[in-house]
Formats: C-alpha cells, structure tokens, sequence
C-alpha cells in the first residue's frame, strides 16, 4: 500500500531526504571516479606507440581503444537519474536500484544495474505478492540531487520504528504522471510495472507480439527491452547489436536519449525510411500509392522490373566503330569505319545464358557482355578477313612466283624421312599441334579484340542500352516515372493502381519506397569488377592524401622536432584502418552502414504501420528471427498497415510467435479515456480499449472555432490551455495542436518555430500521424471531421488524437461535432 505522510512529515521527509542524499553524492562520486579510470585507460590506449609494432598489435589497440571508449561513453549516459530506486528485503538486506552498476574500491556492490536478477523484485512485486520486499523506495531526483521520496511498503511489521517514521511520499507512478511532459521520454525506467515487466525479461529467442493500447507504455516496455537483452545475452548481441525501428522520425528523436540513459549505446535507431543506407525517405505517399507499394505483389513487380531491363534488340545488334584515325592539329580524328553485328539470335543466346546462371542481375551483366563482345569480335575478324583476302588474280599471279622460287632451290632429298625440319633445323610441328598452337592464339587474338572493342563508348553504349548496370536507386526512379515499364511489369494491377505508382523522376523517396529499393538490391547485387575499381580509386586517392600530409609535416619539421610522431602519418597503418572500416567503429555504427547487416534482435515500435512489404524489409535484417513487435491494432493508421499480427507474420513465423497484452492505461485520465473508447467503439467495434487507472484531469470540452476567432485565434487558445495546465504542474508543461494534415502547413505557420526540435516546444503543432507514440499534457484537437474525412483510417488516427493528453483535452470544430465525440462538455 502506499504510505502518506502522517506523523511529522516535514521532519520525516527531511530525514529520509538526508539519508538519500548521503548515498547519492557517494555514488557520485564513485561515478566521477570510475569515469577519470576510463578515461584515463583511453588516452593510454590512444597514446601507445606503433612504430614497428605488428599488424596484429595494432588491430588489438584498436578493439582495446574501442572497448574502453564504450566504457566511458556508457558512464557519461548515465549521469542523469543514475540512481533512482530502494528495496528493503526480508532478510534486512538494502539494494539501491539504478541505470548502471558500480562496486566500491573493495568491490563491494554499491548500485545494482536494474537490468539485473537482484534488482527484478523492484519491478515484480505488487501487495498481493510482494516476494522477498518489505518496502519498495522511489528516489526522484534532479541533476545530483534528491528532490523527492515515495514508500510502498508490502509489510509495515517488519519495519522498525524509525522505518516507519521515515515513510514518505505516495506510489511512484502516479506521482510521475502528476508531473509535466518534457517532450523527451525521461524517468521512466522507475515505472515500470509487473505487466511490462514481463515483457522486458522475455527470452531472446522467437518474435513477442506485445499489445497495448494508447497510455500502456508499451513503448517504455519495449525501450527497456532492448536493454535487458543486451545485458543478458551481450556474448550474442555486442556482437550483431539491436535495431529499434519507429513510425517517424519526430518517434526517434523522442525515444533518442532513454537507451542511453539506460547503460546501452550500441542500439541502432531507424525509421523505416532510414533502414536503407544512404537515403532518409521523409516524403509521404498517397493513400492509394501507399497500398499498392505496400502490397506483397509488389516483390513480383521488381523482379519483373529487373527482368524488363535484360533487353533483346529489334533485330541484330550493330555497332560502329572506327578502323583508322589520324591526328589533325593534335586531335585524334576518325578517318574509316566500320560497322560490325551481333545476330538477335546470338544475343538471345547471351541473354539466356545469364539469366540462367542463378547470378544477380549486375552479376550476371559480365556473363552477358562477354558473350556480345565476342559476337561483335568475330564479325570485325571476318569483315577484316575478308579485306584482306586476295582476288583470282592476285592469287594465280602469288603461285606463280612461288613455283619459280621453288624450282631454283631445288628439292632438298639428303633429309631423314623418319622426321621433319625447318630450313632452320627445328622441328616441324604436327598437325596436332598445329590446331592447338592455332587455337591458343585465335583465343588469345579473341580476349584482345573483345578488350580493344570495350574500350569503344559506341559499343559500351550499345551493352547498357539491353544489359545495364543499375543501381536500386536508378532501377526503381525510372520504373515509377514510366507508365510502360509499370504496365509491363504490373499487368496484374489495375488501370488505378498503376496510376497511383507513377510519380516524376527525381522525386523525394517515400517510406512507402524503401522497401522497393531493399527489394531491387536484393536481385541486382554488386558488380565485383566495378566495386573492386571503386575501392582502387579511393585508396590511390588516400595514398595521395597521406603523401600530401607527409610531405607537410616533413616541410614543417614537426616530425623531426618530436611535436608529431611518425605514426600519425604511417601510410600503412592508415591503409589498414581504411581496408578495415571495422577498426574504431561500434556494433551499430557498422550496422547502420551495411544494408545487409544480420541483427541479433529487432525490435519494431508501432508495427501495425507496416506493410507486408516493409515486413520483407525487416525480416532480411533479423534472419533469427529475435523480434519484439509492438503496436496496438486499434491506432493503425496506414492504409497499407495490419488488419492482424498473424497476417503480417505468418508468412515468416509460421505460427511461432506468442503475444503479450498490456491492458492498464497509466497515461489517459478516465473521463478522456471515455471519450475515446466512443472513437474506437465506432471505428473499429472488435477493440477493446485500455482500463485506465487515473481519475484526475479536467474534463474534456469541445469548442466552436468561431468562438475562438477561427483557426487564427487558435495560438491564443493554446496559450490559454498551456497556462492553465503549467498551474497545475511544479515545472515543465507541453502543449499539441493536432490537424488534419491538409490544415497543417496553415496552422503551423501560426505558431513561431523557436527550438528547431518541434519536441523542444512549449506547443508541438502536427499530425495524427506524427503524434502517434508521444504524450503531452494538454492536446487540442482541431477540425476532427477533416480527420476523419482523410478514408477509411480517419477513425483511427482521431482515436490516436484524442489519446494523446495527459492532462487536458480539447476539441476545437468549425462544422457539425462528429457523433463519436458527443460526449464532450459543449462549451460555446
């Protein structure tokens, strides 16, 4: 039960804020030390000497460096709430419960790191099973010092007097909701409870499934989960690292700073339009495109895509090229030509043998262009053959000459006739041999004329134009600008699907797009030889590079001063940090870099957004299949998003996955949690909504937007809502205007931009869409009939407009108030 102050509880809570107090400064301090030896066994790491040293000392200086770079960059996360909790055991003992875990110099254990065993009752225990706890303590703190105390206590007879005395505060997680938003997902690592618990101590193998709606933290959950996991399973995981993947990017940059605060730095975190390396895809699609990009028939589309670029010519292949050039004023000039062929039949042939390889397209393209170039090749070797054939004459006139030299030589018969000789003594080749000698040159005389033949623009041109190098990038830009190739590809969609494909080259990527471009690299591959002269470009540009800096730093006698040491410009050591991008780089940066990158978990926050096409997206990088899928059916707002989990992932789980509901609604008070189950009950009738737990919060009203002024009254209005709700609260306070998205460029022109993060406002304007997963104290909903308007997720996002306070929620209309929200104060 929760334990209010009762007997002097000024003096009780100053004792208990004394004694709190005491042990923070210590873990401090014990902080601050930990951090100076980390720091100080980096720079030494850094400040060994490699001159001479091995190739393998040296990678081991860079694994030692980066190890304790992490060390101390894990120290430096947690400088904010390292400690944050108290549990008192049966059997007198006391653990203090924060983000990390730190020892005395005696090795004595001063903080348990949350995520251990030790520290699982802190999360578990509830009245009706407290497990081995007397008392549970929430320390709430702020910068390095303790503002604030709440008790549980699960046996007030096994405390002693003074314990009882000390009680203070009330449950720790309704005193966190009474406090204000800050815009950033702080401090709640200490709110976790038993049903989320659960989930974040869930085995590593297989996909969990964990559901909740609006306020059941399954985000938190989800958050610590990736946490957790790296600290119980960190053989496996430090290793291939954890990718978190949220709606958007507005979702990232909140969620941005809990893992670190948590103790764990080697965490990728992605939107979907960012899990394709070197594109940020932030443009929206179309309902309509969304669906059909989405569509796991698209995969067939690609690949018929792919399939529609390996081209046959009309009829034969024919190439002009030049047979002799001359210099005219220093310029090289072509002077004769000469056009050589390949038959269609001979292309057709190439072409069946590359795709019939099993090699990816830019692969297989080598297989291809050999087979042209040699077809090419001997039809410019005949063509030649025959200019240089002799006419009837100059043959009859050739053996004549021969005939008379022959008769004044004379036969020679004193030879051996068991052998044959040259006029020069050596042995006269048989015709075996001849035919062999002959066809190791006519191959030789081949592999040079299809050499000579590729240096030609007008023959490479003519190879690309039916076999080209494609990169994802160029393969799906120009598949959606071109009505053709989609209806060639696509004949299986519709005249209205293929229109909602289409858009203009060149245009911004779409999330909707990545998955496509993840399709396309999949069945395009790398060419080796173009790959391996990129890379030979790149290191002769670096050996340029070091040469230069060698060359200034030999100018400027620094290094012959000593104020520079040699190993800085080591030309060696630098080509091996560039062959191996590995050396000084961590799990995730690599990760993030490497679109085929293999994770050891994934985990995917507001996973009914996804199409069964980002599924494929998502499932190639956790071949494991170790997923966390969080979500809430009830919000999904994609046109192209779930209907069930099973649909989604079935088709790569087969049934293996298991779910986790979260029912408790920590977040939305009930009379605004009321409102929104009206929403859901009438947008989608099989949901049940979360229970909440809070009564508090001011009753929510809807306005007429003329009695506001009309949209441009709408930022006093805000200021209004923003000052009442900061009355209430001790700091902090943040205010959402939520539109539809055709109203959001006109109202968000109305409030000043200020902080460049929208997060970073006092009043966030945005859309249903870009709410989706955050929380603020008050929300104003603006035009929810335009809302709703938006197609047959409309209800949806209104159901995750409406849940978005904490506080206080009002709706502001210019037309009729839909019927779901009839519940609402009229306040005119």
């Amino acid at each position: 039960m929760s334990q209010r102050q009762v007997v002097h509880p000024e003096s009780a809570l100053a004792v208990a804020l004394r004694t709190e107090q005491a042990r923070l400064t210590r873990l401090y301090d014990r902080l601050d030390a930990a951090r100076e030896q980390a720091r100080t066994a980096f720079a030494a790491t850094l400040g060994r000497s490699e001159a001479g040293g091995s190739r393998q000392a040296r990678v081991e200086r860079e694994v030692s460096a980066g190890e304790r770079s992490r060390r101390l960059a894990q120290l430096t996360a947690v400088e904010r709430g390292l400690c944050f909790g108290r549990i008192d055991e049966t059997d007198g003992e006391t653990r203090y419960i924060g983000r990390i875990g730190l020892r005395d110099a005696d090795g004595e254990i001063l903080l348990t790191d949350w995520r251990a065993p030790a520290a699982r009752p802190f999360y578990t225990a509830t009245p009706g099973d407290p497990g081995p706890l007397v008392r549970r303590r929430h320390l709430h703190t702020r910068d390095r010092t303790v503002v604030g105390i709440d008790d549980e206590v699960f046996d007030l007879d096994r405390l002693g007097e003074g314990d009882r005395r000390a009680l203070v505060g009330e449950a720790a997680l309704l005193a966190t909701l009474r406090r204000g938003r800050t815009g950033r997902m702080e401090q709640v690592v200490a709110t976790i409870q038993t049903e989320q618990d659960r989930v974040i101590r869930s085995g590593l193998a297989g996909a969990l499934v964990v559901h909740g709606g609006p306020g059941t933290g399954k985000t938190v959950a989800a958050l610590h989960r990736a946490a957790y996991l790296l600290y119980a399973h960190r053989d496996v995981l430090e290793r291939r690292g954890v990718l978190v993947i949220g709606p958007n990017t507005l979702f990232s940059r909140y969620i941005g700073q809990v893992l670190p605060s948590l103790g764990e730095t080697d965490v990728v975190v992605a939107t979907l339009g960012e899990l394709y390396p070197g594109v940020r895809a932030t443009a929206a699609d179309s309902p309509a495109a969304a669906v059909v990009k989405g569509d796991a028939r698209m995969a067939g589309v690609v690949a018929a895509a792919v399939r529609d670029r390996q081209r046959l010519p009309d009829g034969d292949l024919e190439v002009t090229i030049p047979v002799r050039t001359s210099l005219r004023d220093g310029v090289e000039v072509v002077v004769e030509e000469m056009t050589i062929s390949a038959s269609h039949a001979a292309c057709a042939a190439a072409r069946d043998r590359a795709r019939d390889s099993g090699l990816l397209h830019n692969t297989a393209r080598r297989l291809f262009t050999l087979d042209v170039l040699t077809a090419l090749a001997l039809d410019q070797a005949a063509q030649l053959d025959a200019l240089g054939a002799l006419t009837a004459e100059e043959e009859a006139e050739l053996e004549a000459l021969l005939a008379e030299a022959d008769a004044g030589v004379g036969a020679d018969t004193s030879g051996d006739a068991g052998g044959a000789e040259d006029d020069f003594g050596g042995d006269v080749p048989t015709a075996e041999e001849a035919a062999e000698e002959a066809a190791v040159q006519a191959a030789e005389d081949l592999r040079h004329a299809r050499r000579v033949l590729w240096t030609y623009p007008a023959v490479r041109e003519a190879v690309e134009a039916l076999w080209p190098y494609l990169t994802p990038e160029r393969l799906i830009g120009e598949f959606l600008a071109d009505p053709a190739a989609i209806a060639s590809a696509a004949p299986h969609l519709s005249p209205a699907e293929c229109a909602a494909l289409l858009r203009p080259y060149g245009a911004p990527w779409t999330p909707g797009d990545v998955p496509l471009l993840d399709e396309a690299a999949e069945l395009l591959g790398v060419d080796e030889v173009e790959e391996r002269a990129a890379r030979q470009a790149e290191a002769e540009r670096r050996r340029q590079q070091e040469a230069y800096a060698r060359g200034v730093l030999e100018f400027t006698g620094l290094v012959d001063s000593g104020l520079v040491e040699t190993r800085l410009v080591e030309a060696g050591m630098l080509a091996e940090r560039h062959e191996d991008p590995g050396l000084g780089t961590t799990t995730a940066q690599r990760a993030a870099a490497d679109r085929t990158w293999a994770y050891g978990h994934v985990i995917v926050d507001e996973a009914q957004e996804l199409s069964a096409m980002a599924w494929r997206t998502v499932m190639r990088r956790v071949p494991a299949r170790s997923l966390t899928v969080v979500g809430d059916l009830s919000q999904t707002g994609s046109a192209a998003g779930a209907r069930s989990w099973g649909e989604m992932l079935d088709p790569y789980l087969e049934g293996r996955w298991r779910e986790e509901r979260l029912t408790v609604n920590y977040r939305t008070p009930a009379q605004i949690m009321a409102v929104a189950a009206d929403v859901l009950a009438a947008v989608a009738p099989g949901q049940e909504p979360p229970e909440p737990v809070r009564e508090d919060g001011e009753p929510p009203r809807a306005l007429r937007l003329e009695a506001v002024g009309g949209i441009a009254g709408l930022p006093a209005l805000a200021e209004a809502e923003l000052a009442a709700v900061r009355a209430g609260l001790a700091d902090g306070g943040r205010l959402a205007v939520i539109v539809p998205e055709t109203r959001y460029a006109e109202v968000s022109a109305l409030f000043p931009s200020g902080a460049e993060d929208v997060l970073d406002r006092p009043v966030a304007v945005l859309t249903p869409a870009a709410a989706k997963g955050l929380e603020f104290d008050a929300v104003l909903v603006v035009e929810p009939a335009e809302i709703l308007a938006r197609g047959p997720a409309g209800g949806r996002d209104l159901y995750v407009a409406v849940t978005r306070a904490t506080r206080r929620l009002t709706v502001v209309h210019g037309g009729p108030l839909p019927e779901m929200l009839s519940r609402l104060a009229q306040d005119r």
